[in-house]
């Protein structure tokens, strides 16, 4: 492609180009020499499961590695052990060595639902890191001060709230820097948070005499709420490793605003007819739902494969247009402990709830539907005897039967 096409697509979702520029001249020398450009993201592997706000990063080095340039998908093993201190408001607790290792095998395997395997090379920034000794992290810091560290807006807040910084923190961003210098980085991705650090590993490379790395910023993708940062601790995520069902009914319950930003940031849809899509749906063309359906297919499709895209669209057509449960759906064995059982326990222990608690605000809320039949009593007990077909919300179902009670 043409610089001005590569850079049209580039542009897409993203929020700053740092400088677009310089961008727009490595992209000139790359076509000219026909040597692809290094394109990098760091990802410390604090947490096992990726949801789609992880994705959006991936989504862009995935446009890069259709583009031809050279993709280096990092793991901050090392990293991962100091902590991000990035938007915290307090220390930060590292990772085991333990943890950080399983963590970055599960990534790995996410990934590459998103990322071609065989053109994508996988670094572990433990690699240089450790072989720092300590003159060299003595040297490393003294290439930024204190100072320009407190121009990060969450050290500034703790510093002037009096709250502890320990100094371990400030080399985060000075760590994060260093692996563009190893990588001789040309661009280096990440979501609007990591600004600060992005332009540490610049003027780092400055520093190694290299050219400093052009940095682009992904915005940090709303959850279900439309409001806030998607987030498995607000519970507002679409996990990738979700079944199939569950990521569809999510998409199906976004707002038709929130749809067209999911789009935008996550879809493989030609910006030409992401254009028209938008348009249709304004002028009342396509109606909102269908967009959301074909969006659903999409992400589905992209984590569990084409069948189940299409097996996951009939089963939200079945649920909520013919008001039917679906075909399948997890069954579970509970121990009969007497004759009769609370439901808001059975909820917790068909793990459609997290505890006896959230049960009883479900039922409270009629939320819960046994059998097909609602019901709003918290004190409701199922016989222990026979099966039950239990709904919570309007994507969660589950066939419960009572252990010993199989032939009842």
């Amino acid at each position: 492609m043409t610089v001005a096409e590569q850079m049209e697509i580039i542009k897409r979702g993203a929020v700053d180009i740092l400088l677009e520029k310089e961008l727009a001249e490595k992209l000139e020398k790359s076509v000219r020499s026909g040597v692809p450009l290094k394109i990098k993201a760091g990802f410390d592997p604090t947490a096992p499961d990726l949801h789609l706000g992880h994705t959006v990063l991936l989504h862009k080095m995935r446009q890069f590695q259709q583009l031809g340039h050279e993709i280096y998908f990092l793991i901050g093993d090392f990293t991962g052990m100091i902590g991000d201190p990035t938007g915290k408001s307090e220390t930060r607790k590292p990772l085991t060595r333990e943890d950080v290792l399983k963590n970055a095998e599960t990534y790995k395997e996410q990934v590459f639902k998103i990322l071609d395997p065989v053109k994508t090379q996988v670094v572990f920034n433990s690699d240089w890191l450790t072989r720092l000794n300590a003159s060299d992290m003595i040297g490393l810091a003294s290439k930024y001060t204190v100072a320009r560290m407190l121009e990060r807006e969450d050290f500034n807040n703790r510093f002037a709230n009096q709250l502890p910084i320990s100094i371990h923190e400030f080399l985060y961003p000075l760590i994060q820097g260093y692996d563009s210098v190893a990588l001789k980085s040309d661009v280096e991705l990440g979501g609007t948070d990591q600004k600060f650090n992005l332009l540490v590993g610049r003027e780092l490379q400055r520093e190694w005499g290299q050219p400093p790395q052009t940095v682009i910023t992904m915005p940090l993708l709303e959850g279900l709420d439309g409001v806030n940062k998607m987030s498995k601790s607000l519970g507002n995520y679409i996990g990738i490793n979700e079944p199939a069902d569950e990521i569809f009914g999510k998409i199906m319950s976004i707002s038709d605003e929130l749809m067209l930003r999911y789009y935008e940031l996550l879809s493989d849809m030609s910006l030409a007819d992401l254009v028209q899509l938008k348009a249709e749906v304004k002028r009342g063309v396509v109606h909102p739902m269908d967009a959301k359906k074909q969006l659903g297919r999409e992400m589905v499709a992209r984590y569990h494969g084409a069948a189940a895209a299409v097996q996951a669209d009939e089963n939200f057509v079945r649920r909520f247009r013919d008001n039917q449960t679906p075909d399948e759906m997890p069954e579970i064995h509970i121990s009969a402990e007497g004759a009769k059982v609370l439901l808001c326990k059975v909820l917790a222990q068909a793990d459609l709830v997290k505890s006896n608690s959230e049960g009883r605000r479900a039922i409270q809320q009629g939320g819960v539907k046994v059998n097909g039949e609602k019901t709003g009593d918290e004190n409701l007990e199922l016989p222990c005897t026979g099966e039950y077909v239990i709904q919570v919300g309007k994507r969660r179902f589950a066939r419960v039967r009572f252990a010993g009670n199989e032939n009842s």
